[in-house]
């Protein structure tokens, strides 16, 4: 067996395979790798900055609001001081600022006295600057004499203070006027504070006080930088380490990857060149590997043989049970017929029901009908086991060898497939090596498919009906619809020549619908015109008979057609019935609910016995022309004929005899008291208008 493609070929072959027309969708390139590593880095990296970020600023917040809150309670005691010791001294001069001439207050001996008091008091302290303000907002006094006598009536942090509540702020300054400097680069922090005697007196007076923060806030700095190194620190040893898990899990992530896209692409490949549903090779790895195979024996100096098997019993098996019991039935057959080859060989479905196999090393013809048989039996031999239903099939083998046959893969397939449908003509279960006039068989069955494909829409079939008698009284008891087909170069076509194509080729079904159709059309139109009610029998083939919904299909026909069922008589094939004997006598039911009446048409051909036979629903037994024409000469046609006839007889069965072309088989069916007749001896297949001639001939002779 050629081997398998490498994987580092996968991708190139499944792009090629839907090139070479396959019909499987190539696989899309892959995207861009998704690349773990990058991400990591990028999102750790912005998580760190925002980390540091988000600390660093709560941290200055913390310690700044800190910073605050504690020089705010220092002053607030300041306040509390100064309300204590001094304003006793200053309150009336501070009450009646507001009275006085704004320019006058700078001067006023109690500024300087004030002055005095205040940096006595504020001595050792980080306070660079003190304001009082009287109620209404006026500075009545500043440690910065320039500004005494602004408003400050509308500052948020005074009012807040005249409401009895302490307000602070922090603030940098390039420049600030202190006690005695100037001072630069300071942070500072700015209370408004009221002054009262005790928490719960009025407020008398604000006072804003100026403390210098720079060395704590420096020292803040300091610390806070300080942290950030240490988070920063962790951090990246956290960031280390996530991005060597991350790492590692991007090479796990990749060789994934790569093995899933190896599987992928395998996975089209086995697709592009297998059968789904049998996984054996198609048709064209069939070919491409044939071609090896023969290859390989062109240097051996050796044989192939191409083996084309087409299994019968499936389209049958799709119609009673379901195309779900058919493909199951389908694997086991392919399951079988591998395990019959050897590794060596090649096996494939080619499609619906056949297969195909190439033997290498072939030693002889003997060889490859051993091969053969021992696929049949495999195949043949046993039932299958599926649904509960025991079911059997059978096959036909066609052979071509190399060289002899063909000198390359499809010389020999199609040397196979014509070999095949000559297997067809023995019989079921046969095998047929190639010879040269079978191609030549295989191209007429195509052409006579294609013209039947063309027969029924450009209505070319037409039905002719052979009258049926009965023995005794010469009465006639119903006709036989006929099919022929009138093609427009070869003349009237006999059904021998049709009807086998038609049913190989699954075009039985179309052309019975109509034979059913136009039969019992033609018999109601008899019924109209006088004629006396006769019913008409139609052949159904095995396929028709397997339909599930037969029994509603003939009663549409009928109701569309206007003829009573009881003159409609269906004649079923003893083999088709005996192909599943208990799915038969349910669909024969079914008909008889219908009203129609059933016969068995070449009965003694088939395998029926007589405990089958009596549980089928019949009417009627047909005695096959092969045993009424050697009635008159040969003894075992008279003693198989006059036991169906018995057999009718004890069955409540009529028994019609076809076939029937000379007065000595007319003599001897009337001494086994047969009871109907139909053949050339009486009438050939009549077309219509002569059918009804002839009914009217017989009906007035009998009058």
């Amino acid at each position: 067996m050629p081997p398998l493609p490498s994987d580092s070929d996968l991708q190139h072959q499944t792009h090629a395979l839907s090139a070479a027309g396959f019909g499987v969708a190539a696989p899309q390139p892959p995207e861009p790798p998704f690349r773990l590593t990058r991400y990591v880095s990028i999102t750790s990296l912005v998580g760190v900055l925002a980390v540091v970020g988000v600390l660093l600023l709560f941290y200055r917040h913390s310690a700044l609001s800190a910073i605050m809150q504690h020089e705010a309670r220092a002053n607030e005691a300041l306040a509390q001081v100064f309300a204590n010791s001094l304003w006793p001294s200053y309150d009336a001069y501070i009450r009646g600022a507001g009275r006085l001439p704004r320019a006058t207050l700078r001067d006023r001996p109690e500024t300087a006295l004030l002055r005095e008091d205040v940096m006595r008091q504020m001595r050792g302290l980080p306070v660079v600057k003190v304001k009082i303000y009287d109620l209404a907002g006026l500075t009545a006094f500043s440690s910065d004499a320039r500004q005494i006598g602004e408003d400050k009536s509308t500052n948020s942090g005074f009012i807040a203070a005249r409401k009895g509540r302490s307000a602070s702020e922090i603030t940098f300054r390039d420049r600030f006027d202190a006690f005695e400097q100037v001072i630069s680069d300071r942070s500072l922090v700015s209370s408004y504070l009221p002054v009262r005697t005790s928490p719960d007196a009025p407020v008398e007076a604000v006072m804003e006080v100026y403390s210098d923060v720079t060395d704590l806030v420096t020292r803040l700095r300091t610390t806070q930088w300080q942290i950030a190194g240490v988070v920063l620190g962790s951090l990246t040893l956290l960031y280390l380490l996530l991005y060597a898990i991350a790492r590692r899990a991007e090479g796990i992530i990749v060789a994934q990857r790569k093995q899933m896209l190896s599987s992928h692409e395998a996975t089209v490949l086995h697709q592009a060149t297998h059968d789904a549903l049998t996984t054996l090779p198609n048709r064209n790895n069939f070919s491409d590997r044939l071609d090896l195979m023969i290859k390989a024996a062109k240097r051996a100096g050796t044989q192939v043989a191409v083996l084309s098997i087409d299994v019968h019993g499936l389209r049958g098996i799709n119609q009673s049970l379901g195309h779900s019991s058919g493909d199951r039935l389908l694997k086991e057959v392919a399951s079988r017929l591998h395990r019959c080859l050897r590794e060596a060989d090649i096996t494939c479905r080619s499609g619906g029901a056949e297969f195909a196999a190439a033997v290498s090393g072939v030693r002889g013809i003997e060889h490859v009908a051993h091969v053969c048989e021992k696929i049949q039996r495999a195949l043949c031999n046993a039932t299958y086991s599926i649904d509960g239903h025991n079911l059997a099939v059978t096959t036909n083998i066609g052979i071509a060898l190399f060289p002899d046959d063909g000198a390359d893969g499809p010389g020999l397939i199609s040397n196979a497939d014509a070999a095949m449908h000559h297997a067809r003509v023995k019989g079921r279960n046969a095998y047929q090596f190639h010879a040269a006039h079978m191609n030549e068989q295989a191209l007429a069955t195509l052409l006579t498919e294609q013209d039947l494909r063309l027969a029924l829409v450009r209505h070319e079939f037409f039905l002719h009906y052979q009258p049926q008698l009965d023995l005794a009284s010469g009465r006639m008891v119903g006709t036989e619809a006929l099919i022929r087909w009138q093609h427009p170069t070869r003349g009237v076509v006999p059904p021998v020549q049709f009807i086998p194509v038609a049913e190989e080729r699954d075009l039985i079904g179309p052309i019975g619908d109509w034979v059913l159709r136009e039969a019992c059309r033609q018999n109601r139109a008899w019924h109209d015109a006088g004629l006396p009610p006769l019913p008409v029998a139609v052949n159904l083939s095995a396929l028709q008979f397997q339909q599930r919904d037969l029994s509603q299909h003939v009663a549409a026909v009928l109701d569309q057609t206007g003829l009573p069922p009881e003159y409609l008589e269906l004649e079923l094939t003893e083999s088709a019935i005996m192909r599943d004997a208990q799915a038969s006598i349910a669909t024969m039911r079914t008909l008889k609910a219908v009203g129609v009446r059933l016969s068995m048409d070449d009965f003694g051909t088939g395998y029926s016995s007589l405990s089958q036979l009596k549980r089928l629903p019949l009417d009627k037994l047909k005695i096959d022309r092969s045993f009424v024409s050697g009635l008159a000469e040969d003894p075992y046609d008279r003693a198989i004929s006059t036991a169906i006839i018995g057999m009718g007889r004890a069955l409540d069965l009529k028994v019609i005899a076809e076939g029937v072309e000379t007065a000595d088989q007319l003599e001897v069916l009337r001494s086994m008291q047969c009871g109907e007749i139909q053949g050339y001896y009486f009438s050939k297949p009549l077309p219509a208008d002569a059918c009804a001639a002839y009914a009217r001939k017989v009906l007035a002779q009998a009058a």
